[in-house]
């Protein structure tokens, strides 16, 4: 994927706190698509290797939560995390996280992120295909810009960080703001 690509139309599986179910655990499936997070929205998406990692639990979902309202003021209206990892996962670590401003993204089967191009095998730490990390400015479903960290490669050695972070994306919409207002 590119700067001015249509991001790829996927369906993914999540589940949502839905009291009428009862019991203990008060969540259903819902299926939601691309365009349901992405139609009509001036969005930032980031994509990492997995929830609860050491990077993605200390710096970078940290940052694009703490940052929400300055990204907000250059215009964007929502903030997601994506990982190749599941809904039930997905959601305890947005509840373990405390996040009340970015929304997370399971992409459990890693079909949304093998469609842009960021799947990579992590076998060398266990994890298997997960999503190199990434970070996208989505204009209602068009790359609008990309930062993708150096070096994307199937088993790295090393967890780049620098190009994805929440300072980077900020700067880049700070920079480019009279381009696109």
């Amino acid at each position: 994927m590119n700067v001015g690509d249509r991001i790829p139309a996927c369906t993914f599986k999540t589940r949502v706190r839905d009291e009428s179910v009862g019991g203990p655990n008060p969540f259903r499936w819902q299926d939601m698509t691309s365009d349901d997070y992405f139609a009509g929205k001036r969005v930032v998406l980031f994509s990492l290797p997995g929830a609860f990692t050491p990077t993605c639990s200390t710096y970078q979902l940290p940052g694009f939560e703490k940052g929400f309202s300055d990204f907000a003021a250059q215009g964007i209206d929502e903030i997601y995390c994506m990982s190749v990892n599941d809904s039930f996962v997905m959601n305890k670590w947005a509840i373990d996280q405390g996040l009340t401003n970015v929304k997370v993204i399971p992409d459990g089967s890693g079909e949304f992120t093998k469609a842009m191009g960021m799947l990579v095998a992590k076998d060398n730490l266990g994890f298997g295909a997960r999503s190199w990390r990434y970070a996208a400015i989505v204009n209602d479903g068009v790359i609008e810009a990309l930062f993708v960290e150096p070096g994307m490669c199937d088993n790295h050695g090393e967890d780049p960080y620098g190009e994805s972070s929440p300072e980077n994306v900020l700067k880049w919409l700070k920079e480019n703001a009279t381009a696109t207002a």
